[in-house]
This record gives structure tokens, C-alpha cells and sequence, in this order.
């Protein structure tokens, strides 16, 4: 049996990067180990742009992740993780940006911003109508911290926004 060629295996690698799990940079250094050191792997070299192209990758699901978990209709799904989730990936990114020496993507802080606005803006109305009860699973202490770490204008929040997060101490 022939090894596929070079564009084929990236190509295959790229795609299982794009749909991993939640650890999605656990994926990226899978498909390195494979394409480059990996015995039964195809032993490539590969250069800035291929690996350029997965870190993509990682980059578009970890996006992919956070905007999931601040889509108030995932709430109820077996899907949703939650705003501390949010909070987390967000962290993950920007780790795996320093590691990988790549500036932040253009715009990405501003659509988590403007979602995690609309997302508490949701939550609010329909917990004030009694329609549910919260599902923020961090401190407002936690969700403070991300949206100041997000540049967003308090304004841009709803007035009740802390009311809607777990007491201090308490664990989502």
C-alpha cells in the first residue's frame, strides 16, 4: 500500500484538528506527532505555511467552542458548557497564540464581546420574566474579569448582570 502524498495527509490532519474535542490544541500536536515523529507516520518536514494551516485550525474551533457556549439556544443541550467553560477556552487560546508566537486573530475579541453581551442579555430577560433560572455557572468576580479582559463597556451589559452568576465560593 502506498503513503497518500503530502497534500492528502495534511489535508486529513487539518480536518481532524477542525472538528476535535475541547482540548482542540491536544489534536494539533496529535497531527504533529504523526505527520513528522510518529514511526508509522509518514515522517514529513513541514514548513510556516503547513503548520500555519493547523494552527488555523485550532484557532477556528476554539472560536467555534466559545461561540457554542455563549448561544443562549444551546443552554438546554447536552452540548452546552457554560460561560466558566467560555472563560476557560478563551484562556487556552491565548496560551496556545503565545506558544505558537501568533498574534490574537483580528476581530475575534470583539465577536466574543458582542456575544457574550447578547448572551447575558437573554439570560437576564428571561430569568426576570421567570422563565428559567440561570445557567451562568461562574462568580461575577469570574465574568467581570472576562468582560473587562474583553474590552466590553459596562453599558453593553444588562444592569442585573451579577445577579445571574454563582455566589462567591460556589463552584459551577
Amino acid at each position: 500500500m502506498t503513503m497518500p502524498d503530502k497534500e492528502t495527509l495534511l489535508q486529513e490532519e487539518l480536518l481532524i484538528v477542525r472538528n476535535s474535542g475541547e482540548i482542540p490544541e491536544i489534536a494539533f500536536h496529535s497531527a504533529l506527532h504523526y505527520l513528522t515523529a510518529d514511526p508509522e507516520g509518514p515522517g514529513l518536514t513541514l514548513n510556516a505555511v503547513d503548520l500555519r494551516h493547523l494552527e488555523e485550525q485550532v484557532i477556528a474551533r476554539y472560536r467555534e467552542i466559545m461561540l457554542r457556549d455563549l448561544d443562549p439556544a444551546n443552554r438546554d443541550l447536552r452540548i452546552y458548557r457554560g460561560v466558566r467553560r467560555c472563560i476557560f477556552n478563551w484562556e487556552r487560546l491565548g496560551k496556545f497564540l503565545a506558544r505558537q508566537q501568533r498574534p490574537e486573530p483580528q476581530g475575534l475579541r470583539a465577536e466574543i464581546a458582542d456575544q457574550l453581551c447578547a448572551f447575558l442579555h437573554v439570560e437576564a430577560r428571561e430569568v426576570q420574566e421567570g422563565r428559567r433560572s440561570s445557567v451562568v455557572n461562574c462568580t461575577a468576580e469570574e465574568l467581570e474579569g472576562f468582560w473587562r479582559l474583553l474590552a466590553v463597556v459596562p453599558c453593553h451589559l444588562p444592569a442585573d448582570w451579577p445577579r445571574l452568576c454563582l455566589p462567591d465560593g460556589e463552584e459551577g
